[in-house]
């Protein structure tokens, strides 16, 4: 794969992951989507990626970040854009500037709820020459059909659909050196830990 994301090339932008938004996303089970989340914010802290947060009305119904994103990534939990209820992240210039300030043009995307808060700025970034993967599971929206129909438009407008272990595994290139090892313990507590259980 000539065109691979490397967490030498890209950032890791999780947005508006809240506490109350958390409750919109019906299509996968709750657990899930915080699982995947964790396991991406680790990912970037623990293989020094530049990871920007973002949240939207926070003394609302949304809520604070999840705590999960305090206790994994405290410095950019400080840092977090906090939005005044702009819809697409990408058009409030302080978060702008923040994903542009990484120097990174391969940008990883996550938001809750796909439907809504990741699927505008995704566009957005694809339109202004960025690179864009969007991990689906670790968003969700109030239906299927509206998740599918988010993922369709990003498709159509250029944005590459990816899982949490898909982009996992592409950033960590090798299982058996390096940051790869890392990654793989990430993925293993995270997720595949809790898959061998069952």
């Amino acid at each position: 794969m000539k065109n691979k994301f490397t967490v030498e090339n890209a950032a890791m932008l999780l947005i508006d992951h809240q506490q109350g938004t958390l409750k919109l996303a019906r299509n996968l089970p709750r657990e899930e989507i915080v699982q995947n989340t964790r396991a991406l914010a680790r990912t970037a802290v623990e293989s020094g990626m530049p990871l920007v947060l973002t949240s939207s009305m926070e003394d609302h119904f949304q809520g604070l970040l999840l705590d999960d994103l305090q206790e994994i990534a405290p410095e950019a939990y400080n840092q977090r854009i906090k939005r005044p209820g702009v819809v697409d992240c990408w058009e409030y210039d302080e978060y702008k500037n923040a994903v542009v300030a990484t120097g990174r043009k391969k940008l990883i995307m996550a938001g809750l709820t796909n439907d809504v808060c990741i699927v505008y700025p995704a566009i957005s970034a694809i339109e202004d020459g960025f690179e864009v993967q969007v991990v689906v599971d670790a968003g969700g929206s109030p239906t299927t059909l509206a998740d599918e129909t988010a993922l369709r438009r990003m498709e159509k407008h250029g944005v590459t659909l990816t899982s949490t272990n898909q982009v996992m595994a592409e950033l960590a290139n090798s299982w058996s050196e390096g940051v790869g090892q890392t990654i793989q313990t990430i993925m293993y507590q995270e997720i595949l830990a809790k898959l061998v259980e069952v």
